[in-house]
């Protein structure tokens, strides 16, 4: 059986629930709800080993862990001609290629 603890947990407070919630990114459709961090952190971990026990008892592969996946470097995105355009002003105005200047954009978060 796979390590759940390896899985990607994140924890943020939210204003809505007045409580913490946690999240399970390989999980996309669990949460945990707690009026305490580490309490949501604890919860959400629980609630996947469950959900991973059962997926294992019906023969069900869990999801890989993204620590474990393969990425290329490489994705496609669509956007609109203008904004195209104003990406591609951008980057002569700043003598570098295309991709680098949205890499640039990327990393700045």
């Amino acid at each position: 059986m796979i390590d759940v603890r390896h899985y990607t947990y994140r924890v943020f407070w939210s204003e809505e629930d007045q409580e913490f919630v946690g999240l399970c990114a390989e999980f996309p459709s669990l949460s945990h709800l707690d009026q305490d961090q580490m309490s949501a952190l604890t919860g959400i971990v629980a609630l996947v080993t469950d959900i991973v026990a059962d997926m294992d008892a019906g023969g069900e592969p869990p999801p890989i862990l993204i620590a474990d996946r393969r990425y290329s470097g490489k994705f496609q995105v669509r956007t609109t001609p203008d904004l195209h355009r104003r990406l591609a002003l951008r980057a002569a105005e700043a003598n570098v290629s295309l991709n680098r200047a949205v890499n640039d954009q990327l990393a700045k978060g």
